[in-house]
C-alpha cells in the first residue's frame, strides 16, 4: 500500500448503502399508502339534505315508511372515500306512483350503477335510476332492493356483491392504485364526496425522506473525515 493512501472506512462504504436501502423502504411505503382501494356497492341514508354512509349493512337495517336510501357503485378505500349517489330525487318524487297501503311501507331507493372509470374491466354500468319499494313493515333493505332490483347477487359472507346484475363478476376486490379512477373528476370520472387524494407521497413524508439524506450526509462526511 502507498504510503500516505488511507484505506475507506467500512462506514463509509456501509452508509451509502444503507441510505439507498432505507430511501427504497420509504419510496414504497409512500406509495403503499395510498395503493389500493375496493370496488364495491356503497350503502347510504338520506338524512335532509345530504347522504350519510350508513350505520348498518342492508341485510339488517329496516327503514321506516317514507325513508330514502341509496346504493353506489364505486371504487373507493373506506367510508371517508366512497363516493356518494347521484341525482336530486326525493321520496315524494320516486314513490309519487306508488301509492300508501294499509299493512305496507314504501322505501325510495336511488341506484346509482358508477361511472364507466369505476366499472370492472369489460363491463358498462347501466344508467343510474330510482325505485319505490312496497315491502312489509318489517323488512329489511335487501329486501326492499330485492323487490325491485333483481337479481341481487352475495358472496359467502353475504357482502352485496350486484345489483340489477351488475356487475356480473367480482366482489369487493382490490384495485391498484394504477387501476383507481382519479378522484373528484368529471366525464366517466370519479366524482362524489368522498375526499380527494392524490397517489403520490405525502408532503410529510417527502419532508422525512429529506431529513433522513441529510443526516446520512452528514454522518457519511463525518465517517471521511475520522477516516
Amino acid at each position: 500500500m502507498t504510503l500516505g493512501a488511507v484505506q475507506p472506512s467500512r462506514k463509509a462504504w456501509f452508509l451509502p448503502a444503507f441510505l439507498a436501502a432505507l430511501l427504497l423502504t420509504l419510496t414504497v411505503a409512500a406509495q403503499s399508502a395510498h395503493a389500493t382501494g375496493y370496488r364495491y356497492w356503497s350503502f347510504w341514508d338520506r338524512d335532509g339534505a345530504r347522504w350519510v354512509y350508513a350505520t348498518q349493512g342492508p341485510a339488517t337495517a329496516r327503514p321506516s315508511d317514507g325513508d330514502l336510501q341509496g346504493f353506489r357503485f364505486a371504487v373507493s378505500e373506506d367510508s371517508q372515500d366512497a363516493d356518494q349517489p347521484r341525482g336530486e330525487a326525493d321520496f315524494a318524487t320516486i314513490c309519487a306512483d306508488t301509492p300508501a297501503r294499509d299493512g305496507r311501507k314504501r322505501v325510495a331507493l336511488v341506484l346509482d350503477f358508477g361511472t364507466p372509470a369505476d366499472a370492472p374491466s369489460g363491463e358498462r354500468p347501466p344508467p343510474a335510476r330510482t325505485a319505490c319499494a312496497s315491502v312489509d313493515p318489517d323488512a329489511t333493505t335487501a329486501e326492499a332492493l330485492a323487490a325491485v332490483a333483481k337479481p341481487l347477487r352475495y358472496d359467502t359472507n353475504a357482502l352485496l356483491c350486484a345489483i340489477a346484475g351488475y356487475p356480473r363478476q367480482g366482489c369487493g376486490e382490490q384495485v391498484s392504485a394504477r387501476e383507481r379512477p382519479a378522484a373528484g373528476t368529471t366525464d366517466g370520472k370519479r366524482t362524489g364526496a368522498g375526499k380527494a387524494e392524490d397517489d403520490g407521497p405525502s408532503l410529510g413524508l417527502v419532508a422525512g425522506v429529506g431529513v433522513v439524506v441529510l443526516l446520512g450526509a452528514a454522518a457519511l462526511w463525518r465517517a471521511r473525515r475520522r477516516a
